[in-house]
């Protein structure tokens, strides 16, 4: 909202020049309401001096006259600003989004633009500290930490926590609706609401995940877990997912062994779950058949004929009787239809197959995970049963909660179990687990709930308290709960004083994994690369040699199907057929290369790694931008054309690249370079933007409505076919466009030498690609080796500051705002002090106030509701 809408009159307002005097009459009032008029501070914020009215009459009204006022000022007002329409010193100093818009643009050289006369040095300098210290009231001694709002665990959190807590991998993608994003994450407050429907699926998830994990009798049948990496063909193990899967063929006739003894003669349950799988390939089917056969020993269990089925899971579950000579599993896979063409690579992928038994109750063993839920036999004396209920619940209500629970919780919660236990059938474990199901279901388990630090003697922002402290970071470093070592640290008043040691324990966790993948999934967009639609024959036409005789028969096929088939001649529907086999045909040719699951797969593990090596190895972030080596496999290598390395299978390792590579940095990697494209094509719009995002950190404002798009921009021109750059000259001609594609073109056309699939060319229709150009900020480039050493050389603040802000907003989960410019500039001062080493960002943000800390409450400043949350991704209105 600019000035002019929040004050109908305001003083100095261009349009009363005749009554109210000249412009500079009005600059010299609006200095005086400045001189005169009372600033109102926030608690815990440093009041300005006391000169600080003068001090802007003195030096930052005569800048901002000589480089602002031309666009911004005397009856100008470009962008909807204009600097001298403040109603009074209060109004101008309240308009934080305003001058914050300001400090940005200024940083970025964007504001003068860069064709008018500069300020220097010095005077950049003195508004950027006016505008932290009279305008956002910044503290170094004692940042703002900013708003804290309760937060829900998101999806990948939920999972995790209840791994850690329960020992179960609960599928949260399957069973909760996506979280909502704001500013790009989805572990954002804000956005992490909770509707009736989600609540009812908590309740649902918190009953599954207790009734699949914890006890609810003290004897059982025996259960035997066989997961899929346990079965041999032959004397070779198959090789094994992530999860302990394994996959076999339709297409192949096996038999796949595992060790399994039913332990006696009876009835068993068998439990066999498995997924049909299967490899997109763009525009063509599948039609094989298999079946799949299971036994034990040489007992028949189990035979099912499975055709072309999508990726579908399937949980098989029956009974049998077996005897103690049933040894052994046996999976066997018979193709049905050897003839037909193998397209979609189908298969089985085997994940369990659990066999319980024998069902006598007179056989009965302690369950599965007993004795993790239950470390002692259950007293038989009422008292003493009570009181180890009340240590267990305890324990799991503090555990689950994330700090201590308070004496009435416990109560209530023993209280639930007796009143189950007390039911008919029922025994004293399926009280505690009805108990654990409240636990799970509680807002205490699905929000994190933050205090502050007793004692707090209220001369500054307080820090929250080492339970809060230990949320912090382990949701940060883990996207899960604190570990017992932390909930320990936390308890007795030590993790603040041990915060470096633990912070390099938990980097060296397995569980930090967690931290790669989603910052980097959502930052970069990574984890779009395995689902984003790309169709790749369109993709390679656009770089096969002109076809005349091709475009001529596409132009006629257009032409026939746009007037309907029914109206065509039975001759024109003959040719349209003709037209038709002869694209079927073309479609039917292989692909000189492809974009196949596996890629997808290796590209996404290609952005975490290399974003792993530099904050492990502690490596400067600026080879986030430009590096001489990264990680690929032998699909992920050969797709690159990356020939004459060391490189076999499919494990990532790491390499270094030849030295006229273009690769090397995150702009030259497959997921920014597919994530960022059209299904059909390049997209310079949106790589430009995802440019000034992610990188730069000025982003432009969205586009406005009704924006034509490339394509219609290039139907002015009819005797030949438009290149991108060219089509994209035209759209910039329009007055609406071009201020913003100024900014997003130049360093999009940079990458216009690697296609839609992430793959190098130096032609696209016949047409030489030209990668040059020149920043808005007036550096030129002959391609994107030469952006990518401007970016490192000329815009490493702009960097770090991105970076920082984008890493801080993942782990405080909220989006940045005025008062974490301090922060920010102090982690960045860090990163220039030590070159840019990873550690110097990450204790950065573990060290700073609004991530130690708490706002001081109430503070007047957050009387007026945040701006709403920043858009996830590229929007798709930009082509």
């Amino acid at each position: 909202m600019s000035a002019r809408s929040r004050h109908p009159d305001p003083v100095g307002c261009p349009h009363s020049r005749n009554a109210g005097g000249t412009p500079w009459r009005q600059v010299a009032m609006l200095a005086t309401a400045l001189a005169c008029a009372p600033v109102v501070g926030a608690p815990g914020d440093t009041p300005p001096a006391q000169d600080a009215p003068a001090a802007y009459q003195a030096t930052i009204l005569p800048i901002l006259r000589e480089h602002c006022f031309d666009c911004h000022g005397e009856g100008m007002d470009k962008g909807g600003v204009a600097l001298d329409r403040f109603a009074s010193h209060t109004a101008l100093l309240e308009d934080t989004d305003l001058w914050l818009r300001a400090l940005r643009n200024l940083r970025a050289g964007l504001m003068p633009p860069p064709q008018k006369p500069q300020p220097t040095a010095a005077q950049r300098q003195q508004v950027e500290s006016w505008i932290k210290t009279a305008v956002f009231r910044s503290n170094p001694a004692d940042p703002d930490p900013g708003r804290v709002t309760v937060r829900r665990l998101n999806r990948t959190e939920y999972r995790n926590t209840i791994r850690d807590l329960m020992g179960v991998d609960f599928d949260t993608e399957r069973e909760f609706p996506p979280d909502d994003t704001g500013h790009g994450f989805d572990n954002l407050s804000d956005v992490l609401t909770i509707s009736p429907t989600l609540l009812e699926k908590y309740l649902a998830a918190a009953a599954e995940i207790v009734g699949r994990t914890v006890p609810t009798v003290p004897r059982a049948p025996a259960e035997q877990v066989v997961t899929g990496s346990q079965f041999r063909i032959g004397t070779t193990a198959p090789a094994a997912g992530a999860d302990g899967s394994v996959t076999l063929s339709y297409y192949e006739s096996r038999q796949a062994t595992a060790a399994m003894e039913p332990g006696g003669a009876g009835r068993f349950q068998v439990v066999l779950d498995l997924n049909t799988t299967e490899r997109y390939v763009d525009g063509q089917n599948d039609y094989n058949r298999a079946r799949l056969t299971m036994r034990a020993g040489n007992r028949e269990l189990f035979r099912r004929e499975f055709n072309r089925e999508g990726n579908r899971p399937f949980r098989i579950e029956f009974e049998h009787d077996l005897d103690a000579e049933d040894r052994g599993l046996t999976l066997e896979v018979e193709p049905l239809t050897p003839g037909q063409k193998q397209v979609r690579a189908l298969g089985f992928r085997i994940n369990t197959i659990t066999l319980r038994g024998p069902l006598d109750p007179a056989r009965f063993v302690r369950p599965r995970n007993y004795g993790r839920f239950f470390p002692r036999e259950v007293p038989a004396d009422p008292e003493e049963r009570t009181a180890y209920a009340r240590e267990l619940l305890g324990t799991f209500a503090t555990r689950a909660f994330r700090r201590p629970v308070d004496a009435d919780t416990v109560d209530r919660l023993v209280r639930l179990a007796a009143v189950t236990e007390s039911q008919p059938g029922k025994h004293f474990e399926a009280g505690i687990a009805q108990a654990m199901i409240a636990v799970l279901a509680s807002p205490r388990f699905l929000f994190r709930e933050e205090f502050p630090a007793p004692g707090a003697d209220g001369s500054g922002h307080p820090w929250v308290d080492e339970y809060s402290l230990a949320s912090r970071l382990s949701y940060f470093l883990w996207s899960s709960m604190p570990d017992d070592e932390l909930r320990t640290l936390a308890g007795s008043g030590r993790l603040r004083a041990q915060l470096t040691g633990q912070v390099r324990r938990m980097l060296a966790d397995p569980k930090s994994e967690a931290l790669m993948r989603n910052f980097t999934g959502q930052w970069l967009q990574a984890r779009d690369i395995e689902s984003v639609d790309i169709q790749v024959r369109a993709v390679l036409a656009r770089e096969d040699p002109p076809d005349p005789v091709l475009d001529r028969q596409r132009a006629r096929s257009r032409e026939l199907r746009e007037r309907g088939y029914e109206a065509l001649s039975a001759e024109e529907r003959r040719e349209l057929d003709e037209l038709r086999a002869v694209f079927a045909r073309r479609s039917s040719q292989p692909l000189r290369a492809d974009l196949s699951a596996d890629v997808r797969r290796a590209m996404r593990r290609e952005t975490e790694m290399v974003f792993d090596h530099i904050l492990r190895q502690d490596r400067s972030v600026l080879e986030l931008l430009d590096a001489d080596y990264t990680f690929v496999n032998e699909p992920l290598a050969r797709h690159y054309g990356l020939t004459g390395l060391s490189v076999a299978g499919e494990e990532m390792v790491r390499v270094t690249l030849p030295p006229d590579s273009p690769r090397g940095g995150l702009l030259t990697q497959g997921t920014v370079l597919v994530v960022t494209s059209n299904p059909t094509r390049t997209s310079p719009v949106k790589r430009g933007l995802f440019v000034l995002e992610n990188v730069l950190g000025t982003p432009p404002p969205p586009a406005p409505p009704n924006v034509p798009s490339l394509e219609e921009a290039a139907r002015s021109v009819k005797d030949r076919e438009l290149t991108l750059r060219e089509s994209l000259a035209l759209h910039r001609e329009k007055p609406l466009c071009s201020s913003c594609h100024n900014r997003m073109d130049p360093p999009g056309l940079a990458l216009e030498n690697f296609n839609a699939l992430g793959l190098w060319r130096d032609q696209e229709r016949g047409v030489a690609i030209d990668a040059a150009g020149t920043l808005v900020g007036g550096e030129s480039f002959s391609g994107v080796r030469e952006l990518k050493r401007l970016l490192v050389t000329r815009h490493r603040t702009e960097f770090y500051q991105t970076l920082t802000g984008k890493l801080l907003t993942y782990a405080l989960g909220r989006g940045m705002e005025f008062h974490d410019v301090e922060t920010v500039d102090q982690i960045v001062a860090r990163l220039e002090a030590a070159d840019g080493r990873a550690s110097a960002l990450l204790f950065g943000i573990i060290e700073s106030a609004p991530f130690q800390k708490r706002r001081r409450e109430p503070s007047p400043r957050d009387s007026t509701p945040p701006s709403p949350p920043a858009p996830a991704a590229t929007p798709a209105r930009r082509e």
